[in-house]
């Protein structure tokens, strides 16, 4: 049995420490940020795996020795421009020199232990690449939004899912984040000089998720800066004595949420929806996307029903009334805002009250249905045009209708069900033959979606038949019948192109 002075350092118990493993594992590693600038940080060897630590280490402005007989085409361009110094012989304990860590990649197992124990002696941390045993320190899967730096690592026990975990954290952290932090510390002396010391925490917090962070994340650094300055100000006078406080004006997200599956939604979406106070959210809004929103926001559905007249009164009184008390409100709109959803009367409105706004674009759609039944609305040999027109008004719609004849030309009809006969009779009066190819898509990219071919002659007798509800759409002209499987056949390619498919 061994003794208690020969448990390995790692599962001994430090001394006042009673209970501590039993509430929580000990951490294999510290995680520690090194700041490496003009620093000397060691290599051995040239290959592929040496030139992607090489590449941390300068984004790190570190001084990279590379020592390595032969190199990797990109390493030695760095060294032909003294980006980097390259020593071309066998490694010994003498290049260590005034090194502050190393990195042992050679792909030779022996030379890489060689190292280790070379760096050890001289207690340099040192990594060895796929060696958590020989290593002192590891490489952790990094999220680069310098300044900001996220490090996610599994000890060497599961290097994928540590990426993994890295991917879905990288999805949620807009790009411009790193200009964020950066902004926010150019002005950290001036909320220091402004405000007392117990008041500073809030007002950082509502400068990171409020409308300053929206105009740095926008790319509009100028209207942050105004933004900072009227959150400085407001938050002077709620902390003077006698204040009766203030109402800090909000700001709406008007989002698209694409056709219905969460996964179209655009990263910028997700990252304002796990941001929002409330969301505003209509019939088109799918359940699952509602799921990717923050879980203690509040909902409240505004969605308007064919024929009810009304109801965007409300949302526009809801959108004022909400800003104004200082919530971040989403208004999350199927498809794409401001492809028939009203975004740009909501938008006039929130310009006209002086609301900040920020517009998330979404899968519209027809670009939705096209994709999820495998038609090209444009294509070179079929259409070189496409247009999106409302089904609203069918028969009594004032349209070019002898353009939309044109089989060469895609016409998508939004909301078409209702109107389709009176649509389909409007084609065929303007010119479409009979066979003028349609397809008709409902609940497109959800697990009830409904895909239903045919054409003119027929699309809407058997949308009848087959009891087709809304929402769908109606794609009409020659990529309505485009058919991937028999390809050569619908486009008519040369035979020896035919005979290569076969």
């Amino acid at each position: 049995m061994r003794s208690a002075s020969e448990e390995s350092p790692r599962h001994r118990r430090p001394r006042g420490a009673v209970g501590l493993t039993r509430a929580a594992p000990a951490m294999d590693y510290l995680p520690v940020f090194l700041r490496l600038e003009t620093r000397t940080v060691v290599v051995v060897g040239g290959g592929a795996v040496a030139l992607r630590k090489v590449r941390w280490l300068r984004k790190a402005a570190a001084h990279v020795t590379v020592i390595a007989p032969a190199l990797h085409p990109e390493l030695a361009a760095l060294a032909a421009r003294a980006e980097i110094t390259h020593i071309g012989a066998e490694f010994c304990a003498a290049h260590l020199g005034e090194a502050v860590a190393v990195v042992a990649a050679t792909g030779d197992h022996g030379v890489n232990r060689v190292v280790s124990a070379a760096a050890r002696a001289r207690n340099i941390p040192v990594n060895v690449v796929d060696d958590a045993d020989g290593s002192t320190f590891i490489f952790p899967a990094i999220i680069d939004r310098a300044p900001l730096l996220v490090a996610v690592s599994s000890a060497g026990h599961a290097p994928v899912l540590a990426r993994r975990v890295r991917e879905q954290i990288e999805s949620l952290l807009p790009a411009r984040l790193g200009d964020l932090a950066r902004f926010m510390g150019r002005l950290r002396a001036r909320v220091q000089r402004t405000l007392a010391p117990g008041a500073r925490r809030a007002f950082w917090e509502r400068v990171a998720a409020g409308r300053v962070a929206s105009g740095v994340l926008a790319g509009d650094p100028a209207a942050a800066r105004r933004s900072f300055a009227q959150e400085l100000l407001t938050s002077q006078l709620t902390a003077a004595p006698g204040s009766g406080g203030g109402a800090r004006l909000g700001e709406v997200y008007l989002i698209g949420a694409g056709p219905g599956d969460p996964d179209l939604l655009t990263l910028r979406a997700l990252q304002l929806l796990q941001q929002a106070d409330v969301i505003l959210y209509d019939r088109l809004v799918s359940a699952a996307v509602l799921e990717r929103a923050r879980r203690d926001a509040e909902r409240i559905f505004v969605g308007k029903e064919a024929g009810e007249h009304g109801q965007q009164e409300r949302i526009h009184e809801l959108l004022l009334q909400l800003a104004r008390t200082g919530k971040r409100v989403a208004r999350l709109k199927g498809g794409d805002p401001f492809v028939f959803g009203r975004g740009g009367e909501e938008l006039e409105l929130l310009a006209a009250h002086d609301i900040p706004c920020t517009i998330v674009p979404g899968i519209t759609a027809a670009i939705g249905a096209a994709a999820a039944a495998g038609v090209p609305l444009t294509h070179r040999r079929l259409a070189h045009c496409v247009t999106f027109v409302s089904g609203h008004q069918g028969a009594h719609a004032e349209y070019d209708w002898r353009f939309f004849a044109d089989p060469c030309h895609t016409v998508v009809f939004y909301m078409a069900v209702s109107q389709l006969p009176a649509i389909v009779a409007r084609l065929r009066a303007a010119g479409a033959a009979a066979t003028h190819p349609a397809v008709l898509i409902a609940r497109a990219t959800l697990p009830q979606q409904r895909i239903l071919r045919g054409t003119l002659a027929d699309i809407a007798v058997r949308a009848a038949a087959e009891h087709v509800e809304a929402p769908a759409l109606l794609v009409a002209g020659a990529v309505a019948a485009f058919d991937a499987a028999s390809l050569a056949a619908v486009l008519e390619l040369p035979e020896a192109v035919q005979a290569a498919s076969a």
